[in-house]
């Protein structure tokens, strides 16, 4: 099984991480390369094969390493000992009232549909439905 991105990777791009976060990212490295492969297939696509491929695979690589960094990047964010980040927050006044949004709150794993798109896993299709039949004249 191909990992697309390392923890070197994350390093480069000058992501911290912890003991725990090493270990995480490992495992998250290995999850996003698995899922990207299964999102690919689910549209009709084969990465390994792009990235096989002579004339683009090597931009399609850094292309790929570069979705799946950005995946973990997020999961990371929320897999620490300090708190997640917020997303959004707001607070009220004298009977006192506070909602807080934290973003990936259920540190999950996943690509933005930009992303998808960007390794031509989106692609935009028009359908055409024939709404009105024509009906062939009876003669009457």
């Amino acid at each position: 099984m191909t990992t697309y991105a390392t923890t070197d990777d994350l390093r480069a791009l000058g992501v911290t991480l912890t003991a725990q976060q090493e270990t995480a990212a490992t495992v998250l490295l290995e999850q996003a390369s698995a899922k990207l492969r299964l999102a690919a297939r689910e549209h009709g696509a084969d990465i390994d094969e792009r990235i096989a491929d002579e004339t683009t695979g090597e931009d399609y690589a850094l292309a790929v390493k570069s979705v799946v960094v950005q995946a973990v990047t997020r999961a990371l964010g929320t897999v620490s000992s300090t708190a997640p980040a917020v997303a959004s927050a707001s607070q009220a006044g004298l009977g006192y009232s506070a909602t807080v949004s934290y973003a990936n709150a259920g540190q999950s794993l996943y690509f933005l549909r930009a992303e998808l798109a960007d390794l031509g896993l989106l692609v935009q299709q028009v359908g055409v439905m024939e709404v009105y039949r024509h009906a062939a004249p009876t003669g009457d």
